[in-house]
């Protein structure tokens, strides 16, 4: 029998082990820290914890301390044992194995010497004895049950030790203990269940709204996956950098969820964008590509001078030379429809020159042969968007701001909006959508910033341009820096911590990773090289 004062110290040590069950969050310690504090309050020299899954009882984690075993938790070695079946492969209870006959029947079972018992089947302990020299005797066995009284593991302690450390039987003391402790495990790792699988249902939620995106452009898809590689990549490098302005900057494990998931999501907004924009793979693609309407035109127009030679009011070499005018005219078209070289005024100046063709319709009406559409279209200077195109483009972060702003974000994930919404924005403050400096945005926010751009710059799936080669979109990096686009500080980092390669073994095609000259790059940046 305990004195007072010795079961006053085994609940106070209850009360502590149950406080710090309450805040451990990694499941694999959680199992461990349950199984190492029932051993330690009763004086067990072993012990094993089991979780239920599909009709089974399978070993999490399993301690002999005189025979220096550990296995589970985090070990890293999981227990090597089959799992134990409730039922047999009848259908009949399994009641000869005391842990499914512990769960079968709701109820701690406490047996003084395994040796002796009668109704169970302890040959495998007998066994595990003979080869170890070890001498299994008292078990205690608890079942672990949830808030709704479902069994969700056992808990098993193996001999109880005296003040000789030799095995005695578990005691009434020791079986109320552990049964205290059992329920306030089994609500501890209920707890943490409920809180992986709520965020798992949460990633895979954002995972479908990539999906939809993807699903609208295997385009915009792919750079919805990169971009937070890219962006922890480059926040693990300033993480551990320790130098220059930056040195102070340490990352937490929930900062780092924090940023991915503000990675994942930071285009949402495109759910809402049209997919003929932001597919647009040639200047006058809208659900198809409209080069193939001009190309029956200029059919037309050869078509009406065979007549007009036909008719006499044609000489053969007028015809020749009108064929040929013909032919280099759509080669042009065809090239400006592409979007792949920068427009000069010469080529403003043709285009308009073109345009001003005349040609009948199948209505027998006389119209200009580019329409006013297809010539602002065809006239983009660079690229293949409008303006206006490109305004519903930019919405999309105003969209993804809206978006991730609505919602009620805990704590540890309140910072997402902020980091999500921020990529598009510049040190300079001309950025958008809300015009930031440098000075008003996170250094998360910024990391976002340089990710978007640089894979946007690398990404060889983009249907009106190949990717750049790893120099050249260095090189643009660089530029922007210089301009007051990007952070100077992260680019530093990118560069010297070579960020930049990780990147590209890891999503670039071979073909894309030439020679870098770093110190060259610094230099353009206005960094010391």
């Amino acid at each position: 029998m305990l004195s007072k004062r010795a079961l006053r110290e085994r609940l106070e040590k209850l009360n502590a082990i149950g406080i710090a069950l309450s805040g451990e969050t990694d499941i694999n310690s959680l199992t461990e820290a349950i199984l190492v504090a029932a051993k330690s309050l009763v004086d067990a020299d072993a012990g094993t914890l089991y979780r239920v899954r599909d009709g089974e009882l399978h070993f999490e984690i399993v301690m002999t301390d005189r025979l220096g075993v550990a296995l589970g938790g985090t070990t890293g070695k999981p227990p090597p044992m089959k799992p134990v079946p409730l039922y047999h492969a009848d259908g009949s209870p399994n009641r000869n194995n005391v842990v499914a006959c512990c769960v079968l029947e709701d109820r701690t079972i406490n047996i003084d010497d395994a040796y002796t018992a009668e109704g169970y089947d302890f040959s495998g302990t007998r066994a595990f004895d003979a080869a170890n020299g070890y001498r299994s005797k008292s078990f205690l066995t608890v079942p672990l049950k949830n808030h709704e009284r479902e069994i969700i593991g056992v808990l098993q302690l193996i001999n109880a030790l005296d003040v000789e450390d030799e095995p005695v039987p578990f005691d009434a003391e020791d079986q109320h203990l552990v049964e205290s402790l059992a329920s306030q495990a089994a609500i501890a790792l209920t707890n943490r269940a409920l809180i992986e699988s709520l965020q798992v249902l949460f990633e895979s939620f954002i995972q479908l709204i990539n999906l939809a995106i993807d699903d609208k452009s295997p385009y915009t898809g792919g750079h919805c996956q990169r971009v937070p590689e890219l962006t922890m990549l480059l926040a693990e490098a300033v993480n551990r950098a320790g130098y220059g302005p930056l040195a102070g900057f340490t990352m937490t494990e929930k900062d780092r969820y924090e940023l991915r998931i503000a990675g994942l999501l930071h285009d949402c907004g495109k759910v809402t964008t049209p997919v003929h924009v932001v597919d647009k793979a040639t200047k006058l693609q809208t659900i198809y590509d409209r080069i193939g309407l001009i190309e029956t035109r200029f059919e037309v127009l050869k078509r009406d001078a065979e007549i007009a030679l036909l008719k006499g009011e044609l000489s053969h070499a007028a015809h020749a030379g009108l064929l040929a005018q013909y032919a280099d005219d759509l080669a042009f078209l065809k090239r400006c429809n592409i979007g792949g070289e920068f427009m000069s005024d010469e080529h403003i100046a043709r285009l308009h020159h073109i345009a001003a063709y005349r040609w009948c319709t199948p209505q027998g009406v006389d119209e200009p042969f580019l329409s006013g559409d297809e010539l602002l279209n065809l006239g983009i200077r660079k690229g293949t968007l409008t303006d206006a195109e490109r305004q519903i483009i930019n919405h999309h972060i105003e969209v993804t701001i809206e978006m991730l702003e609505s919602l009620p974000w805990p704590k540890h994930l309140q910072n997402v909006p902020e980091y999500a919404g921020g990529h598009h924005e510049r040190m300079d403050g001309k950025g958008y959508p809300r015009g930031l400096t440098r000075e008003q945005m996170s250094v998360q926010a910024r990391v976002m910033g340089i990710a978007d751009v640089f894979e946007a710059l690398t990404a060889r799936d983009r249907p009106y341009k190949d990717g750049m080669k790893l120099s050249l979109a260095l090189t643009i990096l660089a530029r922007m820096v210089a301009d007051g686009h990007i952070d100077p500080d992260l680019f530093e980092i990118f560069v010297r911590e070579r960020v930049w390669l990780d990147y590209a073994q890891r999503f670039l095609e071979p073909a894309q990773i030439d020679s870098v000259d770093e110190a060259a790059l610094l230099k353009l940046a206005g960094l010391q090289g």
